[in-house]
């Protein structure tokens, strides 16, 4: 039973990457039929994502209270009804209306998927639930492409998504009552060991200071904000400098950056593997210098051909990055404190997602879109400094200790 509830919660995950994809690819296309600025989805996005950071702020009161099976329904509800007002709407305010509950939607689903998982399903589990949000990231750009490909009605691959969110909803209803028995078998399955786990984490926090005055702690949060700025900005406007630059197709470029969500999923599942192989450390630096190369291609004048390949290896770079960043909190601050800095840490990604795509848009637009390698590829470097310095406090205060 356990695990073909997983299977749900990894469908689950794959409708959470559908909708991510969506603007960026169909956007060259959108903002003519709307007749809107390049910039505009910027602010669609900030939207969006602002709906995600309240949404996830809210979410640990609202699922205690109405269970995360149920908060996961509506919360899907919320996404399928947004992605079909997406696809009626009939201006730009419209849309910006309908981000609020898709940006909601979305922020509930990741919050209760990741904490039920986390806490009724081995560790491993979790890499591969980020793994299928890489699918559904994947197949978005894919299917808006297989639409605005002919007459460009982009409207009609919002509402296929749309659709496809509704039959999730219908699954997730008719599983409900087995989100309740997983988590009492698994609960039932682990209460001595949670037991002692509790009266451990009870006496050390206590003694805990506060995490915001850890050394390290703002270098973490910034290599989250360079993360997920480089990720969404990705997303949202490779598209656009494909089409504006490269001179590519609308339907040709969409496709395109499906390869960049290509590449984080087919990393983060080879990625499972070489944990075993190789320390999160390693492997986020390892990261970044591949996402580095893959952006200094799209910089550097060479064939179209070669921002595809640009594309992918960006992808592949940031596939452990932020699976790996998360597992490393323990070890770099230490348990008791892993909670609370975790808290700040998806704070500062949720601001990179929000605020970092809108400020690329604003500069694309009084400028050109042709700064949109550089600006990665800044962002790129800017993280990679920041891991390092960070590692470097790490590795002083574990000598210290010593």
């Amino acid at each position: 039973m356990a695990t073909f509830f997983l299977i749900i919660i990894y469908l689950a995950f794959i409708s959470l990457g559908l909708p991510d994809s969506l603007l960026g690819s169909a956007w060259p296309v959108m903002r003519g039929d709307l007749h809107a600025s390049l910039g505009t989805a910027g602010i669609i996005s900030m939207v969006i994502a602002g709906s995600t950071i309240v949404s996830s702020l809210l979410s640990g009161v609202v699922i205690e209270r109405f269970g995360t099976g149920k908060v996961t329904l509506i919360s899907c509800l919320l996404t399928a009804v947004a992605l079909l007002g997406f696809s009626w709407s009939p201006s730009l305010i419209w849309l910006i209306i309908c981000a609020i509950p898709l940006g909601i939607g979305a922020g509930a689903v990741d919050a209760g998927l990741n904490n039920y998982v986390a806490l009724h399903y081995k560790a491993h589990h979790m890499s591969w639930l980020h793994c299928f949000w890489g699918v559904g990231a994947t197949l978005g750009p894919i299917i808006m492409a297989s639409f605005i490909a002919g007459d460009k009605v982009w409207r009609q691959g919002y509402l296929t998504v749309a659709c496809i969110q509704l039959v999730l909803v219908i699954i997730i209803f008719v599983s409900l009552p087995l989100w309740d028995k997983v988590a009492k078998r698994s609960m039932a399955d682990k209460a001595e060991a949670q037991t002692e786990e509790t009266n451990e984490e009870l006496e050390q926090h206590a003694k805990t200071k506060k995490p915001w005055q850890i050394k390290g702690v703002k270098l973490a949060m910034l290599t989250f904000l360079f993360y997920c700025g480089i990720e969404a900005s990705m997303g949202l406007w490779g598209s656009s400098f494909l089409v504006n630059m490269k001179g590519l197709p609308a339907a040709t470029a969409a496709q395109w950056v499906s390869w960049f969500y290509i590449g984080i999923t087919v990393g983060r599942m080879i990625t499972g593997f070489i944990t075993f192989a190789m320390s999160s450390r390693m492997l986020i630096r390892y990261g970044q210098l591949i996402a580095l190369v893959g952006a200094i291609l799209l910089v550097l004048p060479l064939p179209s051909i070669i921002s595809l390949i640009g594309f992918m290896i960006v992808g592949l770079g940031l596939a452990p990055i932020f699976p790996c960043m998360l597992h490393e909190t323990p070890a770099r601050f230490g348990k008791k404190n892993a909670q609370s800095i975790m808290g700040f840490q998806m704070a500062a990604a949720y601001t990179g997602s929000t605020l970092v795509p809108p400020m690329l848009g604003l500069l694309a637009t009084n400028i050109t879109i042709g700064i949109f390698p550089m600006f990665i590829t800044i962002f790129a470097i800017a993280m990679l400094l920041c891991t390092e310095q960070l590692n470097r406090f790490v590795a002083k205060l574990q000598v210290s200790v010593k």
